[in-house]
């Protein structure tokens, strides 16, 4: 009663297609597309970023520690 059938959404599909068109509905679902994937690409390279910047903490705090030993 309260939720939507399959009979609902074809027919708001239908005045969505009616309303906007098929080709403006095809440049939005692209920009959409492009979007997510720059968006994906910028957390992978701040991951990338992160991930070495810790290498290289990693290592300045393994050399620090090899030469108070030394000492």
């Amino acid at each position: 009663m309260g939720g939507l059938s399959i009979w609902h959404l074809v027919i708001i599909l239908l005045i969505v297609v009616a309303l906007f068109g098929t080709t403006k509905l095809r440049s939005v679902g692209s920009d959409l597309g492009s979007a997510i994937k720059s968006f994906r690409s910028a957390v992978k390279e701040e991951e990338d970023k992160k991930e070495s910047l810790g290498h290289t903490i990693d290592a300045e705090v393994k050399s620090s520690e090899h030469e108070s030993v030394k000492r």
